[in-house]
């Protein structure tokens, strides 16, 4: 079963599907054209990404099990059909004039395709990359990051040739073709399958395979504290890192003194670091570790966050505002890995799900704070000292895991070598 299929063209259908769904990222895009034609506020219109995000991480949890159940291929096209019709969709939802059945169609047909499209190539890419689970779902993931880059100004050039309800439906075509095509692609490698001349490596001790700590089922996996330790640590690192996201142009503005149009142009510019963060982190994890990969996070967020409002020189504040998207995007990235080691693969999907629970909980929390502080204080420099705290908190809660990992390493009855349980400590 799937053993004759080549990794890294699995590698690349995920990456297919994550360049389409990725592009809900590229949602600003309509604002104004929306507003022109029907007078809708820019709330109103924001809603429509909000809702899409939320059922992103409410279908990837409650979907899960339907991916380890029906395995990748199915729930690829699931998603190809629900993400497809989502965005067509929206396109009769412009021509009837109607935001109610935009907050439908993208919003929830849309959302439940990202959700499912999430998951179910990063769960099926862990299985064939056991030697690089980090470099794997750090490929697809950085598909998602870049997305908007690609799609944005092909959104851009669309809506100004054939108007915005075209330019929906020839994008939901498009993406329901890419994303199809991409799922029938995928599949699981068979049990207990190893990369070509793999054992070889192993046998003489120029490769080592990551082994997981436990095998759980998704329910037995919400039942242990290191489920929640995730949770917690991902939910931080997207409530900060989207609530940076959100003010990142008028924090441009307010710090450094530019205008609007350069800082637009900041802030998409460094908006590639997103990318880079994922495949640069999650690759990196594979050498150092997940635990530190977080700790790292932590500890380079704590001093960015409460450095950055006072910074006034412009290339200091780029790579700042940079590396805060590396970590941002090395965040979602690693998470994957992270729970293939410690829950083991059996039923990655499910349990990757629950977790994106934290990015749709994170989605309403950062940027709502963040605006809050702004209109109590007039400044956004309070929401980042604070936010500051949170990675404070996250921190020690990446401390606090090791301990849960050093236990399973004592109690462990899986056959690990020394070197395969460096890459935990």
């Amino acid at each position: 079963m799937g053993t004759t299929k080549n990794r890294w063209l699995i590698a690349l259908a995920a990456v297919g599907i994550h360049i389409s769904i990725g592009s809900v990222y590229a949602w600003s895009n309509f604002t104004t054209p929306l507003q022109k034609m029907f007078g809708w506020s820019a709330s109103e219109i924001a809603l429509t990404f909000s809702i899409a995000i939320l059922f992103l991480g409410l279908s990837a949890a409650f979907l899960g099990h339907f991916v380890e159940k029906h395995g990748p291929k199915r729930a690829g096209l699931l998603a190809a059909i629900f993400f497809g019709v989502g965005i067509a969709g929206s396109g009769v939802a412009v021509t009837l004039g109607s935001k109610y059945l935009l907050y439908l169609f993208y919003g929830v047909f849309g959302g439940i395709g990202l959700g499912v499209g999430y998951i179910a190539p990063v769960s099926t890419l862990v299985k064939w990359f056991p030697d690089r689970r980090g470099l794997a779902t750090g490929l697809a993931i950085m598909g998602f990051g870049f997305a908007a880059a690609i799609s944005s100004p092909l959104m851009n050039s669309l809506i100004f040739s054939v108007g915005v309800a075209k330019t929906f439906y020839v994008l939901g075509t498009s993406y329901f073709i890419i994303m199809a095509l991409s799922a029938l692609y995928l599949a699981k490698p068979a049990e207990g399958w190893l990369p070509e001349g793999f054992k070889e490596k192993v046998s003489k001790g120029k490769a080592t395979v990551t082994y997981a700590l436990s095998q759980l089922t998704a329910n037995e996996a919400v039942k242990t504290k290191r489920f929640w330790y995730l949770w917690l640590m991902l939910f931080i690192n997207v409530t900060c890192g989207i609530a940076i996201l959100a003010v990142a142009k008028p924090l441009a503005m307010e710090s450094i003194g530019i205008t609007q149009i350069q800082a637009a142009a900041l802030v998409g510019a460094i908006g590639v670091f997103n990318g880079l963060g994922r495949i640069g982190w999650a690759s990196a994890s594979d050498y150092i570790g997940r635990a530190n990969t977080y700790t790292t996070f932590f500890v380079l967020q704590i001093v960015l966050f409460m450095l950055l409002p006072y910074v006034t020189l412009k290339i200091p504040f780029m790579i700042m505002l940079a590396i805060i998207y590396t970590c941002y995007g090395g965040g979602f990235a690693s998470i994957p890995a992270f729970i293939g080691d410690l829950f083991g693969t059996r039923q990655l999907g499910a349990i990757h799900g629950y977790i994106l629970t934290a990015w749709a909980a994170a989605g309403l929390a950062g940027p709502l704070f963040a605006a809050w502080i702004k209109d109590t204080t007039g400044s956004y420099a309070g929401s980042l000292i604070f936010f500051a705290g949170l990675f404070a908190i996250a921190l020690i809660i990446s401390l606090i895991i090791r301990i849960d990992i050093k236990r399973l390493k004592r109690t462990s009855n899986s056959a690990v070598s020394k070197e395969s349980l460096s890459q935990f400590s």
